[in-house]
């Protein structure tokens, strides 16, 4: 056959060769990347990546804490800051922070985070605050949970972690939940880094004026930190610290604080004094993680005004475990809303048992290789027939690894179910080739080939529209390892009917055919 005859088994040979460049030649290091990273790092012979279920690892998925009322009607000249205190005030356990006010097409909301608040503490709310308002619900906007799948994304990339998939599911009921997988993760530390909120908050202590009992107010958050530096151990003991850089527009704001507060003179230096204290304290999530006084140099750069034209300073932790963590939050920033834990499920699958699995799913494969051999050999009995068709139906599964490499899918127990899958239905399909092309005795003209190579194709064509229009659900909608199996076996159809049935159809007719 002339090389333009031979074009489709040109194709399947160069996708072949790209396959194993993607699977064998090392590609580099991969890290946990921003996004919805999904890695693993795998030290075999091959550049596959490999899920929870072949790796190991954790698994959290929980519902978001909070509740939402829709419809609000807010009148004009109100500002969102005034609202936020009037919802906050009539909450109990509730402050500005735990208020979301958003406008979308669909029209304004109001979700209060704070724990444990029920939809009719919030219409109860709204209602003393004079707010009109329609539904009351349980549960977040789709706003905050994909703000909360980013944030949680930075927040596993930029804790250094070799990545882990961020998403949400949805149920068949409508109950919404953020899934967080972890390949080999510690359980106890992934639980910290993705539970808690991270609203880190820098907190003015000093003396009330009349001389009785102390003050607290918040001079700087998150928000107000345009740069962070890496976590750093202090020299002499002491703790830890992490540099952070605040924005020309809270720089000021904070200085004029610091100033007006005292720290710029009764209060250097006097956090851990017998007397009066003066301490900004660092706190996460509610929680004082560390108490610091004021350098007398760094309150003479306030007083001078100074420190605003380079406002860097040190927040300080206890200990260098406890400093990543800060460096972390305030990176990735805090999460609106708290994941409700009570109400979810947290996994954990040990490496030794993935190593079973992944040992499993190889001698599944190969038995299901073995298998389907011997039925097209026992079959057909000719080599010319068999052989093109094993060939061709492994190719499929190659060219899937090579593209689960390129695009560094984490391949776990659906994706091998998927591959299974495709061995079983590219065999039906190349039989059927076959059946039709053999149907009435060997055929010796190539005419005669195509015609009913023709006809076979239109019957394995339409097989895998129904095939496609069938996994398109479990392939689109949030159900979880369905999804897997139902986008490899997708894949798996789509090159079969584009690659490898008119190549094995090629080969056949050379194969067949008078030359």
């Amino acid at each position: 056959m002339s090389i333009r005859q031979q074009w489709r088994v040109g194709l399947l040979v160069l996708l072949l060769l790209g396959s194993a460049f993607a699977l064998f030649v090392p590609q580099g290091a991969v890290g946990g990347g921003g996004g919805n990273a999904t890695l693993v790092s795998n030290d075999g012979p091959t550049n596959l990546k490999y899920g929870l279920e072949l790796a190991g690892g954790t698994r959290i998925r929980a519902p978001v804490n909070g509740v939402t009322a829709e419809n609000v009607n807010v009148a004009n000249g109100t500002s969102t800051t005034e609202i936020q205190q009037r919802v906050a005030a009539n909450i109990a356990g509730a402050d500005q922070q735990d208020v979301m006010i958003r406008q979308s097409q669909s029209g304004t909301t109001i979700e209060v985070f704070a724990d444990n608040v029920t939809a009719g503490e919030l219409k109860s709310a709204l209602d003393a605050a004079g707010i009109e308002h329609g539904t009351v619900r349980e549960g977040v906007t789709a706003q905050t949970r994909a703000e909360i799948v980013r944030t949680l994304s930075d927040k596993i990339s930029k804790a250094g972690l070799a990545g882990g998939r961020v998403q949400q599911v949805e149920t068949a009921t409508g109950e919404h939940f953020i899934q967080i997988e972890m390949p080999n993760a510690n359980q106890s530390e992934m639980k910290k880094l993705v539970t808690e909120r991270g609203q880190v908050r820098i907190v003015a202590q000093f003396p009330n004026q009349n001389g009785t009992g102390y003050r607290n107010e918040t001079v700087l958050t998150s928000k107000d930190i345009e740069r962070v530096g890496s976590a750093q151990e202090n020299p002499g003991g002491g703790g830890a610290s992490v540099s952070v850089t605040v924005s020309d527009s809270a720089a000021e704001p904070f200085q004029r604080k610091m100033v007006q507060y005292g720290f710029t003179d009764e209060g250097i230096l006097s956090c851990h004094d017998g007397g009066q204290k003066y301490c900004l304290n660092t706190v996460v999530d509610g929680r004082v993680v560390y108490s610091a006084g004021v350098r007398g140099s760094l309150a003479q750069d306030w007083k001078s005004g100074e420190w605003a034209q380079s406002p860097t300073f040190s927040i300080t932790a206890t200990n260098l475990s406890e400093a990543r963590r800060l460096q972390i939050n305030l990176r990735a920033g805090a999460l609106p809303a708290a994941l409700d834990m009570q109400r979810g499920t947290t996994t954990y699958l040990a490496p030794s048992l993935a190593t079973e699995f992944k040992l499993y799913s190889l001698v599944a494969g190969l038995a299901a290789v073995f298998a389907v051999s011997g039925t097209v050999f026992a079959r057909y009995g000719k080599p010319e027939v068999a052989l093109p068709m094993i060939v061709t139906a492994l190719s499929e599964v190659v060219i899937l690894l090579g593209f689960a490499a390129a695009v560094q899918l984490a391949l776990d127990l659906s994706h091998i179910a998927g591959f299974i899958a495709v061995i079983g239905t590219g065999v039906d399909d190349l039989i059927i080739i076959a059946d039709e092309v053999m149907s009435e005795g060997d055929v010796k003209s190539s005419r005669v080939f195509q015609s009913r190579f023709r006809k076979a194709f239109w019957v394995i064509g339409a097989a895998a529209a129904t095939t496609i229009i069938a996994m398109s659900p479990l392939a689109v909608l949030s159900l979880g390892d369905l999804r897997g199996f139902a986008i490899i076996t997708i894949l798996g159809v789509l090159i079969g009917v584009l690659v490898t049935r008119p190549a094995y159809g090629d080969i056949l007719r050379y194969l067949l055919t008078d030359r």
